[in-house]
């Protein structure tokens, strides 16, 4: 055999080891070939040169277990010294892994020991803060309105329900709605914001009104001032205070979103109907809040609240608030609690007609026909009839306010007092006229 000149041999580190062949047979390129041409293996009889064993052995391979280095190259690599190199590769791996881990720990500990730690925590003494705050603020308002804002409980057949109510003056008169005690079988029960609670007796009621006085026996009562509601305009901030879902003391916020604007609350099929000519607000108001107060910041009722719209324009529901909320004008409410407390009971303004609730407007339209209970189209005497209306007539407008409907006409008329007088304007056979009436009066 002749041996390959040693000055051109490529030095081994340029054939790597996963790019040698596996087997039996070892077919390397010569070293020194610089076409690349493969030389012959070495015979298995036949002595390799010294030099390369001298060169090379411990660069590609171990020597055999007895020291023969018969073969004069590298042993070839069988699967058992791939799948040691791939061992070798994972344990680095895990090394540097493990290295990364304690390098991230170390950052993790060293992090910690700027941040609470449960044991020997120290997170300061609060800031010092006044919980003053100037007057006119909600703040300052809720705080000496609520007070004297009450929870209201009674057992219905139906279950327990919770309305509110508030003080109206020191001798324990209480101003709530109708509906949060109409339906009460037993005592009424008044709880304040100090806790005490006790019983209290009803007054007088107005289903009409939507509106009952209440006393109970308590001392050291505030009462409320009442406000003027017609001096309140759309945008006014007003805060809502009552018992919403039985939560009491809760206090919302809102502004005026609407005056005069017709509400019918109550049960019509029991004859509860109440028709109010309301001030609307977007103060939360929920089933509970019933009979609370609306005030002005100057902490002045210029409202009861009383119902709610919900989804589908139903009034008074239970469902929960949507921004619209309705609250009785606290100078239609102060007219009515007057006669409660003076007389047991209150007097709504008529004008002694029955209309029909079949006729979809525009306006409000007298009966054609008696009822099917008897009532007659016009009470006979009454203020309609001694006016000159007649059955069938179309009532379209109120002292120059257009009128939509029935409900709406009656809010109208039930805004004044009995004995005012009106302007109604009339159609009868496709003209208008125009009919002065004095109102008239009844109980409810």
């Amino acid at each position: 055999m002749t041996d390959q000149p040693q000055d051109d041999a490529r030095p081994p580190e340029e054939t790597p080891w996963w790019s040698r062949p596996s087997g039996d047979t070892w077919d390397t390129p010569a070293f020194g070939a610089g076409s690349g041409a493969a030389a012959p293996a070495p015979s298995w009889g036949e002595a390799a040169p010294s030099e390369a064993t001298t060169e090379h052995h411990d660069l590609w391979a171990p020597p055999d277990e007895d020291g023969d280095t018969i073969g004069g190259g590298p042993r070839p690599r069988g699967p058992r010294s791939r799948v040691a190199a791939v061992l070798a590769g994972l344990v680095v791996l895990v090394l540097l892994a493990g290295a990364a881990g304690g390098v991230a720990g170390y950052l993790l500990a060293r992090h910690a020991d700027r941040s609470v730690t449960i044991d020997g925590a120290d997170l300061g003494a609060a800031p010092a803060r006044s919980v003053q705050r100037p007057e006119g603020s909600i703040a300052s308002v809720a705080a000496a309105v609520l007070p004297s804002v009450v929870q209201i409980k009674v057992s219905t057949a139906q279950g327990e329900a919770t309305g509110s109510g508030f003080v109206l003056d020191e001798k324990g008169l209480i101003v709530t709605n109708n509906h949060v005690v109409s339906g009460a079988q037993g005592g009424v029960d008044v709880s304040f914001a100090s806790g005490k609670t006790t019983t209290a007796t009803v007054v007088g009621r107005s289903p009409s009104y939507d509106l009952a006085v209440l006393r109970v026996r308590a001392s050291n009562l505030v009462a409320l001032p009442l406000g003027n509601s017609d001096s309140v305009v759309v945008g006014d901030p007003v805060i809502a205070i009552g018992s919403p879902l039985g939560l009491s003391g809760t206090v919302t916020t809102g502004i005026i979103s609407a005056k005069n604007r017709p509400v019918t609350a109550g049960e019509r099929a029991e004859g509860d109907s109440s028709y109010i000519n309301a001030v609307q607000t977007d103060a939360a108001i929920n089933p509970g809040n019933s009979g609370g107060p609306l005030v002005d910041l100057d902490g002045e009722v210029i409202g009861v609240n009383s119902a709610i719209a919900t989804v589908g324009s139903v009034l008074g529901g239970e469902s929960g608030n949507i921004g619209v909320g309705f609250a009785i004008p606290i100078n239609q409410a102060r007219r009515t609690v007057e006669q409660l407390i003076n007389n047991g009971e209150a007097q709504f303004p008529i004008i002694g007609a029955s209309l029909d609730g079949s006729f979809d407007g525009p306006g409000a339209r007298i009966a054609a026909k008696a009822a099917d209970d008897g009532t007659p189209p016009l009470v006979a005497g009454g203020p309609a009839d001694r006016a000159g209306l007649r059955p069938g007539d179309v009532i379209t407008a109120i002292d120059g306010a257009n009128v939509a409907g029935s409900a709406e006409l009656i809010v109208a008329i039930r805004s004044h007092r009995p004995g005012d007088t009106v302007t109604l304007t009339v159609r009868r056979s496709g003209h208008d006229r125009t009919f002065r009436v004095t109102l008239g009066a009844t109980k409810g």
